[in-house]
């Protein structure tokens, strides 16, 4: 049961009689829990709710266009509490973090209903079988599953969790009730790479279709791994040989299937000094979020964008701000819009001091670095950040620092812009607005 918030003016519900603070039992006999039994049995263009209010026992009829929202709001998103991680994996980042962050960077979900509604990754540890279930008989679908590995014993290792090694046999009910799935492997160097990598791949591929993309990503390191299992980063030469062996088993997946199915993140070929593949390549970006075929969209969409500069620029100076991964990718956007329009871009890259370790991704650079490291250069007339640095939504960085902050503390605006192709019309329409 979920109790009203509010209710929309002119909304069916309100027509209907639903009030603030009703509790919702049931829809058309269904038990109501959270948002997703509520989001299934709304569709219907005539529905009846079970109400207590007060201590009256109601049914109120609601008549309304099939799947128009009712017009009911509720305390929270989910209608409950997030459901916590009960892992304790040997690489989880937030284990990584420095002291000092605010609270809710330490939060870790694991929730099956934030996999469906907004792409979150989920471990299947904390599922039971009534939720699974209900997964299968609402066709949620995708599904979103962090794999990291296929072999049972090595899974409850690497997560700390008895009930880790039981993923293939859910990930098959899930295949068997015709729900899709993205999965993903947090590769760790000597742990559940190599053998055991080559094994993941394998079971994982049995799963097509319903298993659509894979992504293989590095373990995140810091430098704040104290009383945490000890993990080497991966080299330059480990990188590379961890790109031949996904590129030599996607292969065959694509042969088979018309499919690559596993796909390594850009990271990899960042660091390994490999050249990165076109577009074309990652077959729509299933696995974008994931830092799989950032690069390449950028590199695709870009002459685009270039193509639509109109304006003269020339004498205006600004500065881009990347980390250490995507420095040439950003060099080389700036270089591009400097030749169109004569503007004088510059780009800084920041070393990320506050994470520290091998962190060098420009999502998890942070407000006191480029502050300290952008100190006394002339940055021109403003300074440009990636919006991937920031909490979503909001004008934070992960140390709490805020946009205006940082603005103060170097004299000059800050603006953050896309971190695709698009951030070149925006860097150059916020320069000409200027102008």
């Amino acid at each position: 049961m979920v109790t009203v918030s509010s209710v929309n003016v002119g909304s069916p519900a309100e027509k209907a009689g639903i009030r603030v603070d009703d509790i919702i039992l049931t829809i058309d006999g269904h038990q109501i829990n959270d948002v997703l039994d509520y989001r299934f049995y709304i569709t219907e263009p005539h529905i009846e709710f079970q109400i207590h209010r007060g201590p009256e026992l109601l049914t109120v009829a609601v008549d309304k266009e099939e799947y128009e929202d009712p017009g009911l709001e509720f305390e929270t998103y989910l209608m409950d509490e997030k459901q916590r991680c009960r892992n304790a994996c040997i690489f989880c980042f937030i284990d990584q973090m420095p002291k000092g962050c605010r609270e809710s960077l330490y939060f870790k979900d694991d929730d099956d209903r934030l996999s469906f509604l907004q792409g979150n990754y989920i471990t299947t540890t904390n599922l039971s079988d009534d939720e699974i279930d209900r997964i299968c008989r609402m066709h949620l679908s995708p599904i979103n599953i962090s794999v990291h590995t296929t072999n049972p014993e090595l899974r409850v290792f690497m997560m700390k969790n008895k009930n880790a090694g039981k993923v293939m046999s859910i990930m098959r009910r899930f295949a068997d009730a015709g729900i899709t799935m993205n999965g993903q492997i947090v590769l760790c160097k000597d742990i559940n790479d190599g053998k055991e990598l080559q094994r993941s791949m394998e079971d994982l591929q049995s799963l097509y279709p319903a298993m659509q993309s894979v992504s293989i990503v590095p373990c995140g390191l810091t430098a704040h791994r104290e009383n945490l299992y000890h993990i080497e980063p991966f080299t330059p030469e480990d990188c590379r040989a961890v790109i031949k062996q996904i590129e030599s088993f996607s292969s065959k997946c694509y042969k088979k299937y018309g499919s690559r199915i596993f796909f390594a993140a850009d990271e990899f070929y960042l660091k390994g000094g490999v050249k990165l593949h076109k577009a074309s390549y990652y077959e729509g970006y299933p696995q974008y979020e994931n830092g799989v075929g950032m690069v390449a969209c950028m590199y695709d969409e870009l002459p685009y964008e270039i193509k639509q500069l109109d304006c003269d620029l020339s004498g205006r100076k600004a500065t881009l701000i990347t980390g250490e991964a995507a420095y040439t990718v950003i060099c080389d956007l700036a270089e591009m819009v400097n030749k169109k329009t004569g503007a004088e871009l510059s780009v800084k890259m920041i070393k990320n001091n506050f994470f520290g370790g091998g962190v060098t991704v420009s999502g998890l650079v942070v407000g006191a670095d480029i502050a300290e490291q952008c100190k006394g250069a002339d940055l021109g007339e403003g300074v440009f950040i990636p919006t991937v640095m920031l909490r979503h939504g909001e004008d934070v960085f992960l140390d709490d620092m805020t946009v205006p902050e940082l603005s103060d503390k170097l004299g000059v605006p800050v603006y953050p812009v896309p971190s695709d192709a698009t951030a070149a019309t925006e860097i150059v329409e916020k320069l000409r607005i200027k102008n």
